[in-house]
């Protein structure tokens, strides 16, 4: 079918860059710019143009349209299955949307605990020598179910004595979204793989958040900090770790758990023993693979189950508190991130990030692991 050309009123229109929405729209669009035609389900694709650095770039943007009358006021939602799961994307939506309260602390590439700064700590606990390495956190988190819209609140209370938490003060927010050069990977579970990037120095943060398979008000967010050095290598920094516990539909933060919380400091409790995750593990494995084709977009949704045996030894884990553990190899030129979480005797849930030798971003991946030698004991 020949492409028809005509002008388009952008005040009005949404687009998908490749499964993204773009709102407001960030291109330029003309009647000499956007090329329309219709398919069978009435769906109208546009290549627009984008006009940048002096350049022309052509991107394949889809919207989808109810009358082909009137495109410029009609347009609804996305409807290319080739660039969009929106019954997947609705599910981890709903699953990861809430007020999610917990503690949080800062941990060396060792696994040490890193104490609080002396000036937040109170007086109360200098006096007694004790350490203090826990924050209370918040991270109120909110995925739009309509559109592809992501972002949280990191925020760190101060630390009270007794059940002054009640009314804690907050000492930091961080407030992050998807979009732009920050990509997330997600499952329809809540659980999701997030690469941060500061383009401003170069470093970036992957941040792996589990959820309890078998208790979704549950997760933990393993926070990886690295940085670029001047061979294009990436080098892990230190990393964070949150515990947190849902309890309750989004609200800005409003809502604080104070001495009501179902969690506690965790920092300096008994770390991870290795012999609980070495060997050989069995599991099914979704992924997304981050081809140039695929960069236009901020969203991928991890798929299929491919069943894959991992052996897993000593050499570059990371042990830590909550049954979690943290690794980082480079093999053939290759970088990988792991982190992982056993949330029972030989089950374990895990992600993990793959980098080429430029450091350029080419798989996630996030698996429900099962322990061989638990699986001999129970045959």
């Amino acid at each position: 079918m020949a492409m028809k050309f005509c002008p388009i009123d952008t005040k009005h229109l949404f687009l998908f860059r490749c499964g993204a929405l773009v709102r407001p729209l960030d291109f330029i669009i003309s009647s000499a710019a956007v090329g329309i035609h219709r398919n069978q389900a009435d769906t109208l694709k546009l290549r627009v143009h984008e006009y940048g650095g002096g350049k022309v770039k052509g991107r394949r943007l889809i919207a989808a349209v109810s009358k082909y009358s009137n495109p410029a006021t009609d347009v609804v939602e996305a409807g290319d299955s080739e660039f969009l799961s929106t019954t997947g994307w609705k599910d981890f939506a709903s699953n990861v949307s809430g007020e999610w309260d917990g503690f949080g602390a800062e941990f060396s590439i060792e696994g040490n605990p890193v104490e609080l700064p002396e000036s937040v700590v109170p007086e109360a606990y200098r006096e007694w020598e004790v350490k203090v390495f826990d924050w209370q956190t918040q991270c109120p988190t909110l995925a739009s179910p309509e559109t592809y819209s992501f972002f949280y609140k990191s925020i760190k209370l101060l630390p009270t004595v007794g059940c002054e938490a009640d009314a804690a003060t907050q000492y930091s927010v961080n407030e992050r979204h998807i979009g732009g050069s920050n990509i997330i990977a997600y499952e329809s579970s809540g659980s999701f793989v997030a690469v941060w990037i500061n383009e401003d120095n170069g470093s970036l943060e992957l941040e792996h958040c589990l959820v309890n398979p078998r208790n979704k008000e549950s997760r933990v967010r393993i926070i990886q900090a690295l940085q670029v050095n001047k061979e294009r290598k990436l080098v892990l920094q230190n990393f964070r770790i949150f515990c947190e516990q849902w309890y309750g539909p989004f609200r800005n933060g409003d809502q604080l758990g104070g001495c009501s919380i179902r969690d506690s400091a965790f920092a300096s409790t008994e770390a991870l023993k290795s012999s609980q995750v070495i060997g050989s593990w069995q599991g099914s494995h979704a992924t997304a693979s981050f081809q140039n084709s695929q960069l236009n977009t901020s969203f991928h949704e991890v798929k299929g189950e491919g069943l894959v045996k991992i052996v897993r030894d000593e050499h570059d884990l990371i042990l830590l508190p909550k049954q979690l553990w943290c690794s980082y190899k480079e093999r053939e030129g290759e970088f990988f991130f792991e982190a992982g979480w056993l949330v029972d005797r030989g089950q374990a849930i895990t992600s993990k990030c793959i980098f080429s030798s430029n450091a350029q971003l080419k798989e996630i991946a996030i698996a429900r692991e099962t322990s061989l030698a638990e699986m001999e004991e129970k045959a």
